[in-house]
């Protein structure tokens, strides 16, 4: 049973991505609950059938106790008999059958697999934001909402049939049934429900903006703990544990007053439900007894009024609660919203994959300034012919990190273009693009996976011999058969941590160089490749990197001059241009900038008073 119930929606059936979600909360929710729509259809249906059902149990015990009144006690066996047999079974056999259905249809269905689906479009949707999408928000934060919006998507479906269509069905039977037994019923029924519906009017008003108060605070003191704990090198390094204490402090009591703000509310909520409920149960219950006092109601009809308007006593708050809930939840589903719904801005233009033939990167008038007016890159043109080595220098913020991330296309050029092999960079798509080009960053954070996975990510299609292959020549291949992590996985199998930490610097370069060996990328982008090695281990696998840049097209930033002396072209960048260009001799020859930086390193390096200089 629960496999047919679980299996009546796939989550991950296939869908059509968008580049502009929703906007509006409705939209986004419905756009989202496509699949579902007849799963949904059917529960709401349910959840009618069940209220329907207990307003019938309530008129048919006025119907038994005006029975049990007025039949004779030797006769009533032989006149209601059958009648009590036929309700005996529909209650223990049929009712539980639909119940059990509709209760089915919500646990097993649509929360699992609603959820799911959720959480698994939203993810997929933010992975396709760029590169300076997710530079400009903490990554805590935006894990925060995509893990919390699909629970909370999940209980705004479930309120809405478990709740409030059951709630709606169930207020329109009892007045059907108050109703048919004495219209005068109806009249402290509608007392109660006037001011009950602007109470609930007032809960929706209050609790939303409330409830997206506490969210926002939440996700705050969320994405500050997770930057906290982020850079926990740098919070000891610096002996700021008292700082970070008291900046986390703020937005956690942040969260702590706005929750305050909510359950305020709630609780001005609980105190006006208890007095109008007091109202209902003596309004209806005196006007029932009324009536039967003065003869005009049977007994029967007392008996039923009492019940109901004893369960609707109960069940006010549950309303309530589950409306508040619903809304609640809906303000943590548009917090969401906000990180998942965001525009797509880096699109691919077009279906065209990049066919690189030789390698040639060609740069043509290039400006980028990332939406500023200053800074980044003014006016660029630049030949790199195929196969071509080139080493690229400058003092920091020269432009020259902003040029290899406009070659990856991390953003959209503003103006000028860039083409390789004559294709432009914008018209084929950004998948075709990076898989041409292979990247040793200085700092290469590695997934929190083991040592194969993260080699394997170059080339997933790769062999067990070529991973080592690739391990071998950067010189990673012996330390690490000797990893072994805290749960006893050793070698290859060793987990590294996240972004790598519990490898040594030196350690997460070679393994980033084996992965980019093993992609081997007509393209190679070396971002002070071997900065992080030490020079007995950066002599050993600078033939290797030799090798690898054998027939490919190289662009190599370092700060270690040595390390491009030997390039076929050096390029110095200052103020986000191109100032001088050429062979290592030439630029010395000429007596310029790199002519400067070269005279003032000392064992390789710029020194200190040139301030990162290259």
């Amino acid at each position: 049973m629960f496999r047919f119930f679980e299996g009546l929606v796939d989550p991950y059936t296939e869908y059509e991505e968008t580049d502009a979600p929703p906007q509006k909360l409705w939209p986004f929710l419905r756009d989202y609950a496509r699949p579902f729509h007849k799963v949904f259809w059917l529960a709401g249906t349910m959840s009618v059938i069940s209220a329907a059902i207990e307003i019938w149990l309530f008129g048919y015990l006025a119907r038994l106790v005006d029975n049990l009144t007025e039949a004779k006690r030797d006769l009533f066996w032989s006149d209601m008999g059958l009648e009590l047999v036929l309700v005996a079974i529909f209650l223990l056999f049929l009712r539980p059958i639909v119940q059990v259905f509709q209760v089915a249809l919500l646990n097993n269905t649509i929360l699992p697999n609603f959820a799911t689906l959720v959480r698994w479009r939203a993810y997929r949707q933010v992975l396709r934001q760029s590169v300076g999408w997710f530079e400009n928000d903490f990554a805590g934060r935006i894990a925060n909402r995509v893990v919390q919006t699909p629970p909370a998507a999940g209980e705004v479906v479930f309120q809405l049939f478990d709740a409030i269509a059951f709630a709606i069905a169930y207020i329109i039977g009892a007045f059907i049934l108050l109703g048919d037994a004495d219209m005068r019923l109806l009249v402290p029924m509608l007392v109660w429900l006037v001011p009950y519906i602007f109470l609930l009017n007032w809960v929706i008003r209050k609790i939303g903006p409330a409830s997206q108060a506490f969210a926002d605070a939440r996700s705050l003191a969320t994405g500050r703990i997770v930057d906290g704990y982020t850079n926990i090198h740098s919070v000891k390094m610096f002996a700021h544990h008292d700082l970070e204490t008291d900046y986390t402090k703020e937005a956690i009591e942040k969260t702590r007053t706005t929750f305050q703000v909510e359950m305020r509310l709630f609780t001005i909520m609980d105190f006006a439900l208890i007095v109008l409920n007091g109202l209902l149960v003596v309004g209806v219950v005196g006007f029932a007894v009324y009536f039967w006092q003065t003869g005009s109601a049977s007994l029967g009809i007392v008996a039923a009024a009492t019940a109901l308007v004893l369960r609707m006593n109960g069940m006010s708050g549950w309303i309530i609660w589950a409306v508040s809930s619903f809304f609640r939840e809906l303000g943590v589903v548009k917090e969401g919203m906000d990180t998942i719904a965001q525009p797509i801005a880096l699109l691919d233009r077009s279906k065209q994959s990049l066919d690189v033939s030789a390698g040639q990167i060609t740069v043509q008038g290039l400006s980028h300034h990332y939406g500023r007016k200053t800074g980044g890159l003014d006016h660029v043109d630049l030949t790199i012919m195929p196969g071509e080595k080139i080493g690229l220098v400058g003092q920091s913020g020269a432009g020259k990190s902003t040029l290899i991330k406009l070659i990856l296309r991390f953003y959209d050029i503003e103006s000028g273009d860039i083409k390789i092999d004559g294709q432009s960079i914008s018209e084929v798509t950004q998948d075709s693009l990076r898989r041409a080009i292979g990247m040793v960053q200085q700092d290469s954070a590695l997934l929190h996976r083991s040592v194969r996975d993260n080699i394997l990510y170059g080339m997933p299609s790769a062999t067990e011999d070529q991973m080592i292959e690739a391990a071998k020549k950067a010189s990673a291949h012996d330390f690490i058969l000797g990893l072994e992590d805290s749960d006893g996985r050793k070698g290859y199998d060793a987990l590294v941590g996240e972004r790598g930490v519990k490898l040594s610097g030196g350690q997460r370069q070679r393994v980033a160089l084996a992965r980019v060996i093993l992609k081997d990328a007509p393209i190679l982008l070396l971002d002070e490749a071997t900065s992080a090695l030490d020079s007995e281990v950066e002599a050993a696998i600078q033939s290797t990197l030799q090798s690898m840049m054998e027939g490919k097209t190289v662009i190599a930033i370092a700060h270690r001059l040595s390390t491009i002396a030997h390039m076929d072209r050096i390029i110095v960048m200052d103020a986000g241009r191109i100032v001088e260009e050429g062979s290592h001799d030439a630029l010395l020859a000429e007596g310029g900038q790199y002519s400067r930086f070269w005279a003032r390193q000392s064992g390789g390096f710029l020194r200190q008073d040139q301030d990162d200089a290259i």
